[in-house]
């Protein structure tokens, strides 16, 4: 998945050994899983050469990432010009959020 974060969400992540984000549209931290159960334990946290990206290496409890029920985010692939959906839904929406 890719979200945002700011320092405050990067000390508390290094802090609490769990990926917590910067919600842009809700305006606030937010703790992955703090609703789905579906929390990212820290690994190993990298930075890439320019200083302006973070890459998380986690443990994904439940083994979704995706808001959609999916494992990952990026489950769309370009196919002779078409985004198409390449990824089962393990867990209905309805039923992580419920």
């Amino acid at each position: 998945m890719m979200a945002w974060m700011n320092a405050e969400s990067l000390t508390l992540t290094v802090e609490e050994n769990r990926a917590i984000y910067w919600s842009r549209s809700r305006q606030k931290l937010w703790r992955k899983g703090e609703e789905s159960g579906h929390v990212q334990h820290i690994k190993e946290i990298r930075l890439d050469c320019d200083s302006d990206v973070i890459i998380l290496t986690v443990d994904q409890v439940g083994g979704i990432a995706c808001h959609t029920g999916r494992e990952s985010c990026f489950y769309f692939v370009l196919e002779d010009g078409e985004w198409v959906s390449v990824d089962p839904v393990l867990k209905n929406q309805k039923d992580i959020y419920s």
